[in-house]
């Protein structure tokens, strides 16, 4: 066996990166693929806007022609200027189930991040700084999208070579016909009558757009003290907000209002994953009509983002945000509610949700190594 690290210059290497997942979950009922094309830019420094600033290389192991494993190693330069760090990030792992494989390709991320004067290594996580962990339970149940589906050895594999857990993000389930108390309705009446909240919603992707740098700054003043933020660049921002464009219905985002401020936000889409399934990574030729036809029936809605900023709570505007998803999903006919990731140590943001009869049935992880 052997670790190499790809030329990312040429579309074949970079293929043989991508692929490797594809062709290790082959026989994995729950995992759902990227995209491939978005995959494929990750690794291209002439498209992805993280190599504006920051540098990445992409290893894997092989033997006898073939890929067993496979990791990148990230110096996200933006993300340690704002924490004062000396950080790598590991991310995009991929190994069989062989726990030399993994070893080898821990042992080339601590070499690597060890000869760049590095003293930590962070993840997963990849070029937008908070994508990629690791499912350490909750396997039985199918991801919701952009979430990974892992094989249940990849914790062990990682804490053999000496890492430790960071944080752990939390994924739960609630029924679609959950039934709220009246008492919350009658408190949402009242705050939006006396304390000047009120709900905002949207009828087009062009008006979500409109609001976008509103919504970007609220963005920062809601992340900036965790710390997996950093400052994204204004491509960074564009290229996250055209993803979330392409699968967004703008009936299911809201913002929570006082006055002209925004004081929440709702952030629900259709879950897809069935879509995606069928798909196999690719829109074309006929990719894209699977995952058409699953929105248009899919009984799941993910939740990635519910919440007030703190200058809000307390203030009754929490029943406003409870009341306002209830309602959406219920419009939708939405059967089932999963709701993506939320920071175990944000008892704000876990309360809310358990509000809602959220019962927490997945657990994600980010590691952390000091060298």
């Amino acid at each position: 066996m052997q670790i190499r690290k790809l030329d990312t210059t040429q579309k074949r290497e970079r293929a043989r990166f991508v692929d490797f997942a594809f062709d290790l979950y082959r026989d994995a009922p729950l995992w759902v693929p990227p995209l491939r094309g978005d995959a494929m830019n990750i690794l291209d420094a002439s498209k992805h806007p993280f190599y504006e600033h920051s540098v990445a290389d992409f290893f894997v192991a092989e033997a006898d022609g073939r890929v067993l494993g496979r990791v990148a190693m990230l110096e996200n330069r933006n993300f340690n200027a704002h924490h004062h760090s000396q950080a790598a990030f590991f991310g995009y792992f991929e190994t069989v189930e062989d726990i030399e494989v993994a070893r080898a390709l821990l042992r080339t991320a601590k070499e690597w991040a060890a000869a760049r004067g590095l003293d930590t290594i962070l993840g997963p996580r990849g070029v937008i700084g908070i994508d990629g962990s690791v499912l350490v339970e909750g396997f039985e149940h199918r991801p919701a999208i952009g979430i990974p589906w892992n094989y249940p050895y990849y914790d062990a594999f990682i804490r053999d070579s000496g890492f430790e857990k960071d944080t752990d993000y939390l994924s739960g389930y609630a029924r679609g016909d959950i039934v709220l108390p009246e008492r919350l309705y009658q408190i949402a009446a009242r705050v939006k009558e006396k304390r000047g909240f009120w709900i905002k919603t949207f009828r087009s992707r062009a008006e979500i757009r409109a609001w976008i740098p509103k919504a970007m700054e609220i963005h920062r003043q809601a992340m900036s003290t965790l710390h997996t933020y950093y400052p994204p660049t204004e491509a960074e921002t564009n290229a996250v907000i055209g993803s979330l464009l392409t699968i967004v219905d703008p009936s299911l985002i809201k913002l929570v209002m006082k006055g002209d401020d925004i004081a929440g936000f709702i952030i629900a889409y259709h879950d897809v994953s069935a879509g995606l399934q069928k798909a196999k990574g690719r829109l074309f030729p006929f990719g894209w009509i699977h995952i058409l036809l699953d929105r248009q029936r899919t009984e799941w809605v993910n939740v990635n983002g519910l919440g007030l900023l703190p200058q809000y709570r307390g203030l009754g505007a929490n029943a406003m945000l409870y009341t306002e998803l209830r309602d959406t999903i219920a419009a939708h006919g939405f059967k089932h509610v999963d709701t993506v990731q939320a920071n175990e140590t944000n008892f704000n943001s876990t309360s809310d949700h358990e509000t809602l009869g959220v019962k927490w049935y997945k657990r994600h992880r980010h590691y952390k190594l000091s060298l």
